[in-house]
């Protein structure tokens, strides 16, 4: 891999102004790395889902376990679907097996944005995602031989998945043009809710006709596909890229070349640290990532245990919320461009707006949602909307690193998202340990405590938050 330091071009002709969105390169690199964001948060939410079937939801005369709501009708399940094994894990177990994942996250997620910043991001991303997958398939194996070992293996898929965002975010610092950036990022980082929108529904399927295990195995499988065209279409650079045109190639560098310091390995890790305008984005993302990630791991067993959904609908229903949120974050990445571009609107402000939306709106809808009853249409369609309004902060403190010093992104967003992975460790645990009777007014306490974090970041971030190049991260030649 090519150092990052001795990948930026000078030149001596006068470079294009644009070049075309269709067929480009960067383009290309977009959708690639939607997909590979598809295969990552396939992987990582696959579990929800498996997690209800994997249960012996059986009291100790035989009958199945009762939801506090009415249960919805469903069909027999075929008979030969049941030869997976089930087991007696408690919802203090289930909490620590749903967040374990992220306790391996979050150790590689500043080293991650520093290797790739140093060596290239391809190849940390590409063998990341790798090495989730490979543990994915190990996943039936691991629950068989205990909830440790399951614990183990996810911690491990999470070490792999953890350099995922940083690289990816060091690889846009020389692939987007600044006034392409929310279009190219949002519709990368997409892949995240198209994985969940579709994991969620299938993995529900695959259970129902299948059983568990083929859920980590068909997904396995996709996974590997992806990292054989990752490995083969992918460049760390337009300078090192062997088949991008060369008006493609100068219209990047040249946009960029005045944002790129040119500082060799120097790393102003102090001017990094004491950055009010990187705590405002970790403010922000700590707290819009735990309304996140609360539903996300426990939206298919409030589904289950609450509201009374089969496995069947459960999987569909719970990937309801995801597909509003990935439109809104493709929407809202060409409306945010389309303001700072067309109407001259200053970066700082758009961040602002977009976050505020993002976070104000799902906390008032998930708060909502806990005062339905039994409600299920209410409660599905409030749930949506939550998660759905949250896709805004794709195009708000979500990529602001890449607007306040590009040349240090992936460290930035590693550091971010390392706090930002806090909430995926210890809230899953939190919202079990608060719901062990599984009462509506339980999960209306676990609804409060996300809308309050989600409000207290927002408001912290409007204060704070910046659109411009730090001084500290300037160009430097």
């Amino acid at each position: 891999m090519n150092s990052s330091t001795s990948q930026l071009s000078v030149f001596s002709v006068v470079s294009p102004l644009s070049a075309p969105a269709c067929c480009s390169s960067r383009y290309g690199l977009s959708l690639l790395s939607c997909y590979g964001f598809f295969v990552a948060y396939a992987l990582r939410v696959n579990l929800s889902v498996a997690m209800v079937d994997m249960l012996n939801n059986t009291d100790a005369s035989g009958n199945t376990s009762k939801s506090v709501c009415p249960a919805h009708s469903s069909p027999a399940r075929p008979i030969y679907n049941h030869t997976a094994s089930v087991y007696d894990w408690d919802s203090e177990t289930q909490g620590w097996i749903l967040g374990s994942f992220f306790y391996g996250y979050i150790l590689t997620q500043i080293p991650g944005g520093y290797l790739a910043r140093k060596y290239g991001a391809k190849w940390l991303l590409g063998l990341g995602i790798l090495g989730t997958v490979v543990f994915t398939l190990l996943t039936p194996v691991a629950a068989d031989l205990g909830a440790g070992y399951l614990i183990a293996v996810r911690v491990l898929e999470g070490i792999g998945e953890g350099v995922t965002f940083p690289a990816m975010h060091a690889m846009w610092a020389f692939w987007a043009p600044p006034m392409e950036r929310s279009r190219l990022l949002t519709i990368a980082y997409t892949g995240a809710q198209l994985g969940t929108v579709v994991a969620l529904p299938l993995s529900a399927q695959i259970c129902f006709y299948l059983d568990w295990t083929w859920v980590f195995y068909i997904f396995g499988i996709v996974g590997i596909v992806w990292f054989i065209l990752w490995a083969l279409l992918v460049s760390n650079t337009p300078s090192t890229h062997p088949r991008i045109t060369e008006q493609e190639r100068l219209y990047i560098t040249s946009s960029l070349n005045k944002e790129l310091t040119l500082s060799g390995d120097h790393i102003p890790w102090g001017s990094i640290l004491t950055s009010m305008p990187l705590w405002a984005i970790v403010v922000a993302h700590f707290s819009y990532n735990w309304t996140f990630y609360t539903l996300l791991t426990l939206l298919p067993t409030y589904m289950s245990d609450v509201l009374g959904f089969s496995i069947k609908e459960n999987g569909a229903l719970s990937a309801l919320p995801y597909i509003g949120c990935g439109l809104l974050a493709v929407l809202g990445g060409q409306l945010a461009d389309y303001l700072r571009e067309n109407c001259f609107y200053r970066t700082v402000v758009v961040r602002k707006a977009f976050s505020l939306v993002g976070m104000i709106g799902p906390a008032v809808f998930i708060v909502a949602a806990g005062y339905t009853g039994c409600n299920y249409i209410l409660a599905v369609a409030f749930l949506s909307i939550s998660s759905s309004l949250g896709g805004i902060v794709a195009s708000g403190f979500n990529i602001n690193h890449l607007d306040i010093a590009p040349s240090y992104a992936g460290i930035l967003l590693g550091i971010t998202n390392s706090f930002a992975t806090i909430p995926g460790m210890v809230g899953p645990v939190i919202a079990r340990a608060l719901t062990k009777n599984n009462t509506i007014e339980e999960w209306q306490t676990v609804f409060y405590i996300s809308a309050g974090i989600n409000l207290f970041g927002a408001v912290f971030y409007t204060v704070f938050g910046q659109g411009v190049v730090q001084p500290w991260a300037g160009h430097k030649g």
